[in-house]
């Protein structure tokens, strides 16, 4: 864990480690929602080179629909993040948002528990790459 999140750098080339994000999340019953090209969008919009780096929005539909019952304004936090990037010695970094920080840290008591369920199925999405 870091600050953010859950981590882990994988002895894996970028693309080969996007490749098996999807089926590691789906296992735990998530699906990929929206996928943001960082350095492509740097590229396009500023003119300027940045390292190979995505943002995959992950969302489990039971635990996203058990959050916005406890509270609408949850969906803020949604969906969760989970990063991908090459780092200068062309490994891999993977972490994925920690909801113990973000949904959580909300301040609505019945959120911890689903937050602590989301964070365990994350947890073995990483340690499973």
């Amino acid at each position: 864990m870091d600050a953010f999140g859950i981590r882990k750098t994988l002895d894996l080339g970028f693309d080969e480690a996007l490749a098996r994000i999807p089926e590691a999340l789906k296992a735990e019953g998530f699906g990929v929602l929206t996928e943001i090209d960082v350095q492509a969008t740097l590229k396009k919009k500023l003119d300027v080179d940045f390292r190979r780096y995505r943002i995959l929005g992950a969302c489990n539909p039971p635990f996203a629909h058990r959050a916005l019952q406890h509270s609408l304004d949850v969906g803020m936090l949604m969906p969760c993040n989970v990063i991908v990037y090459e780092t200068d010695d062309r490994k891999t970094v993977v972490s994925a948002v920690d909801p113990m920080q973000t949904m959580a840290a909300q301040g609505d008591p019945a959120l911890r528990p689903l937050a602590a369920e989301v964070l365990q199925k994350l947890r073995r999405v990483i340690d499973s790459l």
